[in-house]
């Protein structure tokens, strides 16, 4: 608080409170995201990018979203690559490598040259994670970085008949150090290196080590950024590939086993991370999001969105309908506030949907309540009613509202009635596309009559079961 003193007189502004309005949009969106930064506040996140990004000067961007998420209680783990660099320098050294299955064979010569680029890369992210300037993103931020041997690797061997010499994959994370790091606010950073008890150093794959360090982390979420959107099918030129928002591993298995049998193709990059999603998840890792690096604010466009806009994998599937618990009153309360507030719902508070609550079902989708009905029997007159039946706009054509109505249809005939009813203002068309009858406030149950709104004029349908 402030104060004018006496006299002076303060000349007209454009924030004069007379010209203030509320963004409306922005205060809805900021209510919106309020879930999703209590459910990630603690939880672990593995960030997983090539060295394309800090090559292309896209880190700084990243570096921003980054900060955002550690101030939010999140805690961050990073895993960079830098197979650009890499290349680049081999061709500096004029050192040609092989590959076998994809793995880079790893002679001494090339790496002191993987050493000398991740050393490289590895330093100008500590340096960018270190920014603090003022009125930007990073004002007082003092993001802390840990980086170390956190890794211990093991020769990959050979394959095919080539020893791969120094390359590696990931035999043990150091989960006990990263955890004490993290628990003291800092950010831990990955290199694809690992070392040996040995004193031996190898050349990891930036994916294998994400993914490794999610599971032995037990993180929520594993983040790769990549050059496509997601998981896209390449389909006849001309059209744009379709992307697939959500997987199960089971379908993402179904999808790597397609291009081997010539009836699908995925993109290079799907090939590459895909495999490695589905490891993680099998391995105990809640989501992995494959999003795209070429895209401002993409990891918090995909973790603070409904649709997000990347492709996410999980172990099964996101969806699902259940019996409402007294932990749903505000995530119910959130879903039909807009209905209460135009006036197409009843106003409910939260006392009385606690005393109710166990005439509700939810539909969930990754843990956020995006659907909700009531069914409330009348058994003298073998007759329900259907109440709340809400679903979120960004689901709506998903058939959540049809698959309510088949579970609210479902208990009220286990529970012996032979009708449904219900009131409505607004939505009267969609019960009558799935048989519903208009009828009478008269043939409502007595009860239910004499708490009729004869102001609010709701109309009657029934619907036999």
């Amino acid at each position: 608080m402030y104060f004018i003193p006496f006299g002076v007189v303060r000349a007209p502004s454009m924030y004069s409170m007379a010209n203030v309005r509320p963004d409306i949009d922005f205060v809805a969106w900021f209510r919106s995201v309020a879930p999703y930064i209590h459910a990630f506040r603690g939880k672990i996140f593995v960030v997983a990018f090539g060295g394309e990004v800090v090559a292309d000067g896209k880190f700084v961007e990243l570096v921003h979203d980054l900060n955002l998420l550690a101030s939010l209680g999140v805690r961050l783990v990073l895993v960079h690559g830098a197979r650009s660099q890499i290349e680049a320098r081999l061709n500096e050294s004029r050192l040609q490598t092989t590959y076998v299955r994809g793995m880079r064979v790893t002679d001494t010569a090339a790496l002191q040259c993987v050493k000398e680029s991740i050393g490289r890369v590895r330093v100008e992210i500590e340096a960018l994670l270190s920014m603090g300037l003022p009125n930007s993103p990073m004002a007082n931020a003092a993001i802390r970085v840990a980086s170390g041997n956190f890794v211990t690797a093991r020769p990959v061997g050979v394959i095919e008949g080539v020893d791969l010499m120094h390359t590696g994959e990931v035999r043990k994370v150091d989960t006990a150090a990263i955890r004490s790091r993290l628990e003291q606010g800092e950010v831990a950073l990955l290199s694809p290196l690992g070392y040996s008890p040995t004193g031996e150093i190898f050349n990891l794959t930036l994916e294998n080590v994400a993914a490794e360090a999610a599971i032995a982390l037990k993180a929520e979420k594993l983040i790769f950024l990549m050059d496509t959107a997601g998981i896209e099918q390449e389909c006849e030129s001309g059209f744009e590939p379709p992307l697939l928002r959500e997987l199960t591993v089971a379908e993402g298995k179904a999808l790597l086993a397609k291009p081997a049998n010539k009836t699908a193709k995925l993109s290079d990059d799907a090939q590459l991370y895909l495999p490695f999603a589905i490891r993680a998840c099998e391995g105990g890792v809640s989501r992995v999001h494959l999003i795209s690096r070429h895209v401002d604010g993409a990891v918090l466009q995909e973790l603070f969105t409904h649709g997000g806009i990347g492709s996410m994998i999980s172990e099964g599937p996101l969806q699902n309908l259940r019996d409402a618990r007294i932990e749903d009153v505000g995530g119910i309360l959130q879903l039909i506030e807009p209905l209460e507030i135009d006036g197409t719902l009843v106003r409910r508070n939260r006392e009385r949907l606690e005393m109710e609550i166990d005439r509700f079902v939810v539909v969930e989708h990754d843990r956020t309540i995006v659907g909700c009905a009531a069914l409330y029997p009348f058994p003298e007159e073998k007759a329900g009613e259907l109440a709340c039946l809400t679903v979120h706009a960004d689901y709506r054509s998903a058939g959540c509202g049809d698959t309510l109505l088949k579970h609210i249809e479902a208990k009220a005939r286990s529970q012996g009635s032979q009708k449904l009813f219900v009131l409505t203002t607004r939505t009267a068309h969609w019960f009558v596309e799935r048989g519903f009858l208009e009828t009478g406030v008269e043939e409502l149950p007595k009860t239910k009559r004499g708490l009729y709104n004869y102001r609010r004029r709701s109309k009657v349908f029934v619907k036999k079961i």
